[in-house]
């Protein structure tokens, strides 16, 4: 008996580790379907109000980008032309702080354009989790294409 309680407990405790992960990833996820799909209010929904957008640039300063900005460039594309194709590698969950680390490739209008890392801090308000912080990094060599 005792037995089959450690293996309940185990496989229930996986299943929420499994869906409080894809409830982390859903305000990514959107994000990049918005994207690609040129949806504004989907995209904005992904962010909180005070969110931060930063790049590392190549000579290791920052770039700070803003987010209204972002979604009024995001809303000159057609549709398909911006695809950021990720793997997430990490989620670290810690009550409403979540960390995910995402390497990527970007294409844009088919043909690729850079790969990097995008490094994620969420924060859940209200029962939702929403992008807070994203920083990336951004090159055209030492890519492994394989997303």
């Amino acid at each position: 008996m005792n037995k089959i309680l450690a293996i309940a407990l185990l496989f229930g405790s996986f299943c929420f580790g499994q869906q409080q992960n894809q409830e982390v990833e859903k305000p990514i996820r959107n994000l990049f379907l918005a994207m690609k799909t040129v949806n504004p209010e989907l995209l904005k929904s992904a962010f909180t109000e005070d969110s931060i957008l930063q790049t590392v640039t190549k000579d290791g300063g920052v770039k700070t980008d803003n987010v209204a900005d972002f979604i009024s460039s995001v809303s000159k594309s057609s549709k398909d032309d911006l695809d950021e194709r990720i793997t997430i590698e990490a989620i670290h969950i810690d009550g409403n702080l979540a960390s995910v680390f995402t390497p990527y490739s970007f294409y844009y209008k088919g043909n690729f354009l850079h790969c990097g890392a995008n490094s994620f801090q969420l924060v859940k308000q209200n029962g939702e989790w929403k992008i807070q912080y994203l920083i990336d990094t951004r090159r055209k060599e030492n890519c492994n294409r394989k997303n």
